[in-house]
């Protein structure tokens, strides 16, 4: 699974990104497709791109489990809403979630592919 800056890198052209992802099967969270929308400059070309990227993925909407993995992040740690989502449904999917990040690297129960 990966999280909105890692698909950032990727559609910035980043190409080791592009290579570890290649012939993979990639889920996102809903929340990550709502963010690579959210920048306010997309041009029409970028919002196609960005679509034609999320048209090869998988993207996990929000249910009743991963609203309860989130229920308990937010609980017990100081992390932003969408990255408790996030975080979430990797947990709930139990797959590890690719980050260029810092963000999630305390949240127990989360396997973490942190890129460098």
């Amino acid at each position: 699974m990966c999280d909105t800056n890692s698909l950032v890198y990727l559609l910035d052209g980043d190409r080791d990104v592009a290579r570890f992802l290649e012939n993979k099967q990639i889920y996102v969270s809903i929340i990550t497709e709502l963010e690579l929308f959210g920048k306010r400059s997309l041009s029409i070309a970028d919002n196609e791109i960005i679509e034609s990227l999320l048209a090869n993925c998988f993207i996990v909407d929000i249910n009743r489990e991963i609203k309860q993995i989130y229920k308990k992040i937010k609980r017990d740690y100081s992390v932003r809403i969408p990255n408790a989502v996030v975080a979430a449904t990797a947990i709930y999917l139990d797959f590890p979630l690719l980050t260029l990040g810092k963000d999630f690297e305390f949240i127990p129960n989360l396997k973490l592919m942190t890129w460098k």
